[in-house]
């Protein structure tokens, strides 16, 4: 939300994002769906061009910066309204800052699905989620149904290739001569 016009790059598809917790700052790669959005979106602003690059990116109709209370406010709105609820007696529901789980969670589980090795790969998705150390990342890794089904069929597919080597080695050589 504290984007400014210099932070996005969209010729490049990068956004610059700076001074987040502890005063973090890194460049966060977007895909081309996000790209093309945010392109519209500046393009609905008269002389987004004039704008200097301190200004903010994301605004209100009068120009001004989004308040984080504004937006919390119309995301629970339109949760609501797309009937999207925590049945399970929980005392709170989704919140705008949930998708960084979902995103987190997500992402493993494509990479499980794509034959990827997860364990070399969580330290990129330590760097892009900004965080120094992947402990903090273990923050959002919720373990859900989705990903517990993967990561039990990579553990199968270890497990049994193992059993199989292993198997293997004990075999005892068959002499061709006797």
């Amino acid at each position: 939300m504290r984007l400014l016009r210099s932070d996005v790059d969209l010729d490049q598809a990068v956004l610059t994002v700076r001074n987040t917790k502890f005063f973090k700052s890194r460049l966060v790669p977007i895909g081309p769906e996000l790209t093309r959005l945010l392109s519209a979106y500046q393009g609905k602003w008269p002389n987004q061009a004039a704008l200097a690059p301190d200004q903010p990116f994301l605004r209100c109709r009068l120009g001004k910066a989004l308040k984080v209370d504004a937006v919390d406010s119309v995301f629970q709105w339109l949760r609501v309204e797309a009937n999207i609820l925590r049945l399970d007696g929980s005392g709170y529901q989704p919140r705008l800052y949930d998708f960084r789980h979902t995103f987190a969670v997500t992402r493993l589980v494509t990479w499980y699905r794509d034959g990827k090795d997860v364990r070399r790969l969580l330290p990129h998705l330590a760097t892009y989620l900004g965080h120094v150390h992947i402990d903090h990342t273990a923050h959002y890794l919720t373990m859900t149904k989705e990903l517990l089904k993967e990561a039990s069929i990579c553990f199968e597919r270890y497990a049994m290739g193992s059993i199989v080597q292993c198997v293997m080695s004990l075999k005892p050589d068959v002499d061709s001569n006797a």
